[in-house]
């Protein structure tokens, strides 16, 4: 939709009104949903016969909770952008499924910075050295622990969001999230926002650090290269998957939340276009849903080896059926054939019985 020909639609629906959001999101964030259910389904169900004997374990297994939460406000994202369901679905998406979704994601980028300290724990400060740090962040008592902090804090900025979005709605009234949020609301969202994309980009130079730190230490090792390499190439995918998925979100992020602020002097056509570029760039964060699996593969050693089991035994299972149904016919084929037999020899039995008689 051209947006100076904005005017034609109703004033609080004409930011929403585009092909984009209306014709190219809506299936494809339903193909991500079947597609990343499909994965991550796969992934807790490996992750949930894998013992938590250290702490990447542990985090890798609240990404895929973080994941699995994420994928479950899906279906209302692109059914509201479709106009199923009226205004009331649409309240349900800007009170609660949008802030389940936001607080997963957040969730989820500080598991993976947590990830990272932890491959740099293993690998550059390894527990043989005179560091105690590094055990620390190694040990799987310390990773529960910090676990249910990355979880805390989340939760603890994005209940306000929808306990704040309590402003009535009906049939007729506003159609944009912002305009459902009392006074305090609106200041709070503001600064859950800015909150949330410095984190952001605090874990991204994390992340960085990290990776720059294995890889110096790789290109220095001597000694059991290989691991350090395949270490190295972990973490790099760790840190290429997340800039790709949610470094061009946050730069447009902070943008997007000032033009929805009351009197921001963002013009309808600014407005628009930063509308526009969220949703684009918030798909790319969703993306990183079906990413994370090819992570888990490739990062955690347990986990690549307990799914390669499963899949030998599934395949050696089906091998088996259908040598089983193979020698079927040939099975029937004996036991027809024994039969026979056994009625040749009753009647030649009985002809030699008739022949003895008087």
């Amino acid at each position: 939709m051209d947006p100076l020909n904005s005017s034609l639609l109703p004033a609080d629906q004409w930011e929403e009104g585009s092909v984009l959001t209306q014709q190219v999101l809506p299936p494809l964030y339903l193909l991500l949903f079947v597609a990343g259910s499909a994965l991550n389904g796969v992934a807790a169900w490996v992750f949930l016969r894998v013992p938590s004997d250290s702490g990447l374990v542990v985090y890798l297994k609240n990404v895929v909770l973080a994941d699995l939460l994420a994928l479950a406000s899906f279906p209302f994202r692109p059914a509201a952008q479709l106009g199923l369901g009226g205004w009331r679905l649409h309240v349900v998406v800007c009170r609660y499924t949008s802030v389940l979704f936001y607080s997963s994601m957040s969730a989820g980028i500080l598991f993976m910075g947590l990830i990272s300290l932890e491959r740099y724990a293993r690998m550059v400060r390894p527990a043989s050295s005179s560091s105690s740090s590094s055990s620390w962040l190694q040990s799987v008592g310390f990773a529960r622990c910090v676990a249910l902090l990355a979880w805390s804090l989340p939760l603890l900025a994005a209940l306000p969001n929808a306990v704040l979005s309590s402003r009535p709605a009906a049939p007729s009234g506003p159609r944009r999230c912002m305009q459902l949020k009392t006074p305090l609301g609106v200041r709070w969202h503001r600064l859950s926002s800015l909150l949330s994309v410095g984190v952001f980009w605090l874990t991204l130079l994390v992340l960085a650090s990290c990776y720059a730190a294995i890889a110096r230490r790789v290109y220095r090792s001597q000694r059991g290269g290989a691991v350090r390499r395949r270490s190295g190439r972990s973490i790099g995918s760790l840190l290429a998957v997340f800039s790709a998925c949610f470094v061009p979100y946050h730069a447009c992020r902070v943008p997007y939340t000032l033009s929805q602020m009351p009197a921001s002097g963002f013009s309808r056509e600014a407005r628009f276009l930063l509308f526009q570029l969220k949703e684009a760039t918030l798909f790319l964060s969703a993306l990183n849903v079906c990413l994370d699996p090819v992570v888990y593969f490739l990062m955690c050693r347990t986990f690549r080896e307990s799914l390669l089991r499963k899949l030998e035994a599934r395949r050696g299972g089906q091998e088996r059926r259908r040598g089983d149904e193979g020698r079927r016919p040939g099975d029937e084929g004996r036991r027809r054939g024994d039969e026979g037999r056994r009625r040749g020899e009753e009647t030649r039995g009985g002809d030699e019985g008739r022949g003895r008689g008087p």
